[in-house]
């Protein structure tokens, strides 16, 4: 598995000379898996792996939305390969809100959003239901196959994490997801000995209490800490810890002192960075 890193910001996209080392845009990991694509989420990031991807097309991509808030789904208008007949994209959300996630795309692209309806676009559409623990197999090619389960967080409106199996290695994507009192139980299961953990580390422990940075405590706003993440790490055993959903008033150098007090937690520790790519 090839694993690139789109979109690490949360909440809002934040360009500009102080988030340019780790990025500005939002929430989008790439997964390839054998001749799989896999797309985890579409926030402002889903605009620049879809410029790349104009060279594949025709393509067949499976887009998974961990939830609809709008930093997670503001790339999708902006996705070129959706305006192109020819590519399929099969989309995969939860169905746990007042609308489907078709009706959600279609909602931000309707008037006077957007000046492009969903219904316009090219590419053919596929909506699937996320469900918990009812895995998702895709064809990777050669006889081999994607396995995608999902496993619900914590988060306003809801939020599902996800983890790829493929030829024996992992990986888990869970983002906007808030710690409990106690690790949550669902995402220790399946983080379990995963190679690689994506998760939610937005705030630091500070930052989350409301002793450091602005707006006061931010408990109950559907977001965790580095702290967490280590310690959900350890005790999932999971091999390597990549702190994602950055906050968006985090510069450089904070999302850097992040990841040095992350790896103090669980050495394996890196912050996610816009255009690395990981391979398992």
């Amino acid at each position: 598995m090839r694993i690139t890193f789109w979109g690490v910001r949360g909440s809002i996209p934040s360009p500009g000379p102080d988030t340019v080392a780790v990025g500005g845009n939002t929430s989008c990991v790439e997964v390839r898996a054998g001749k799989a694509l896999v797309i985890f989420d579409g926030g402002t990031g889903l605009r620049l792996l879809g410029k790349k991807l104009l060279k594949e097309m025709p393509i067949t991509a499976h887009l998974f939305f961990s939830h609809v808030h709008w930093d997670h789904i503001q790339g999708f208008p902006f996705f070129d390969p959706a305006f192109v007949k020819g590519n399929v994209i099969h989309l995969y959300g939860g169905n746990n809100v007042s609308r489907t996630l078709e009706e959600t795309l279609a909602g931000q692209m309707d008037h006077p959003n957007f000046p492009v309806h969903l219904t316009d676009m090219g590419a053919q559409m596929v909506f699937h239901d996320v469900l918990d623990n009812v895995p998702v197999e895709l064809d990777a090619g050669d006889g081999d196959k994607v396995r995608i389960t999902a496993a619900p967080g914590n988060h306003p409106n809801g939020v599902w994490a996800y983890r790829v199996d493929y030829q024996g290695r992992s990986m888990v994507y869970a983002t906007d997801t808030e710690h409990y009192a106690v690790l949550d139980p669902r995402l220790v299961k399946l983080s379990s000995e995963v190679d690689l953990l994506i998760y939610d580390s937005q705030y630091t422990p500070e930052e989350y209490a409301g002793t450091a940075g602005t707006g006061g405590p931010k408990v109950g706003w559907g977001h965790s800490t580095f702290e967490e993440a280590a310690k959900l790490a350890t005790a999932a055993k999971a091999k390597r810890l990549v702190l994602y959903h950055h906050d968006p008033m985090q510069a450089d150098p904070a999302v850097g002192e992040k990841e040095r007090r992350a790896r103090a937690l669980f050495p394996n520790s890196e912050a996610a960075r816009e255009g690395i790519t990981i391979e398992l």
